[in-house]
C-alpha cells in the first residue's frame, strides 16, 4: 500500500479482491486429529467448503480425496475433431504446382 493512497482506493481494491475470491471452494479432510495435508489420508471423507466472502461454509461432503478432486477440478470437456470431408484424388504430378514434364507436353 502506498503511503499517499486514499482510503477509498484501498477499500475499492480490497472489495475487488474479496469479490474475486467469493465462491472459491476447497476440500477439508474429516479425519481424526489435526489437518496435516490433503494427501495424508486419501480414504477419509472430505467436507467441500465454499468461501462466502467472510467465512468458509460447508456445501457438501465427498467420500474420499479422489471424489473431492473430481468435484473441485472437473476435467475439461473433450472436443471431438470435425469429420474430414472426402478429398478428391489428386491427379498425376510431381511438384507443388504440378508443372507438366517435357514428356507430358510432347504427348499433348
Amino acid at each position: 500500500m502506498q503511503d499517499d493512497e486514499p482510503l477509498e482506493e484501498w477499500a475499492r481494491r480490497r472489495a475487488e479482491r474479496r469479490a474475486a475470491s467469493k465462491g472459491k471452494r476447497r476440500a477439508m479432510p474429516l479425519g481424526e486429529g489435526p489437518h496435516r495435508g490433503a494427501h495424508v489420508d486419501p480414504g477419509a471423507p472430505r467436507a467441500i467448503e465454499e468461501w462466502t466472502g467472510a467465512e468458509w461454509s460447508v456445501v457438501g461432503v465427498a467420500e474420499n480425496l479422489a471424489v473431492a478432486q473430481a468435484l473441485l477440478h472437473p476435467s475439461p470437456p473433450v472436443q471431438e475433431k470435425p469429420v474430414e470431408w472426402d478429398r478428391p484424388a489428386l491427379g498425376k504430378g510431381s511438384g507443388r504446382h504440378r508443372k507438366p514434364s517435357p514428356a507430358d507436353e510432347r504427348d499433348q
